[in-house]
């Protein structure tokens, strides 16, 4: 009896255990989009990105973007990834002309771009940025679900996202060195799985683990903001992936680029103390 009851505790403790590391993730990241809203609806001094980079002397902005195959625009039609997109709806919006730089790579990692940038192969176009867009953490992802390997997954799904959060802080702190000013716009990864899918349900509550890390650096990062993603895209949004079904398609890219429109507009950009 004594054994069952220590059995079932057991069971009781690591079930505790497996729901706060699924599902305590979500609960961070909403604390800190409510903390940051009210603390920008607590300040009149606070300004909308849409109303900062309108109101910059500047009559042309550049925008830099970073990453990989979602960067470079793959699944998508001529003119409509989403930096051109992003680049021309913000000129529209705050009536100014966008020069950008798309410098994605197709099936590069977190590690692999720390380490070109590291290099200082952007830092010409890092240094003359207003805007540095960031999607990148997605092939890390890919190369470690193509191990198989079950037996450990939550051991190895934290080392490598551990090794991702390092990774991108490097890069963000490389941008800062050479660009304090530089607004830096992250995106959420995105779950492509349909809900029909095995690995669905295992991939939706791993995700905000992951997405958690790029709040965490951006949270340390004044001019900084993260792209909700994964409300435009998704497996239940099948419009919006390219025939890959992992790529957005070109309405995908539409929908990501007026997300990050929405919230330039009715999210406050924080500046260094």
């Amino acid at each position: 009896m004594k054994f069952f009851i220590y059995l079932l505790s057991l069971l009781i403790i690591v079930g505790i255990g497996i729901s706060i590391w699924i599902y305590y993730p979500e609960y961070q990241i909403k604390e800190m989009k409510k903390h940051s809203v009210e603390a920008a609806n607590n300040d009149s001094s606070k300004v909308s990105y849409i109303s900062y980079f309108r109101r910059l002397k500047s009559p042309e902005i550049y925008h830099l973007a970073l990453g990989d195959s979602v960067i470079r625009g793959v699944g998508s039609q001529q003119n409509k990834d989403l930096v051109f997109q992003f680049s021309n709806k913000l000129g529209a919006q705050i009536h100014k002309k966008i020069e950008y730089k798309n410098e994605g790579i197709n099936g590069v990692t977190s590690s692999e771009l720390d380490k070109i940038v590291q290099e200082g192969h952007f830092d010409p176009e890092i240094k003359k940025a207003d805007i540095i867009t960031i999607n990148v953490g997605g092939n890390d992802v890919l190369r470690l679900a193509k191990k198989q390997n079950f037996n450990n997954l939550f051991q190895t799904f934290d080392q490598v996202q551990t090794s991702f959060s390092n990774n991108l802080l490097e890069i963000t702190m490389r941008i800062k060195k050479l660009n304090p000013k530089a607004t830096i716009v992250y995106l959420e990864l995105y779950n492509p799985l349909p809900q029909d899918n095995k690995m669905y349900t295992l991939a939706d509550k791993l995700l905000p683990r992951w997405n958690l890390k790029i709040y965490q650096v951006a949270n340390q990062i004044p001019a900084s903001i993260v792209v909700e993603t994964p409300k435009v895209i998704s497996g239940e949004k099948p419009q919006n992936l390219s025939t890959d079904g992992i790529h957005p398609s070109s309405e995908g890219y539409t929908a990501i680029t007026d997300q990050i429109i929405f919230q330039f507009k009715h999210q406050y950009r924080k500046e260094s103390a």
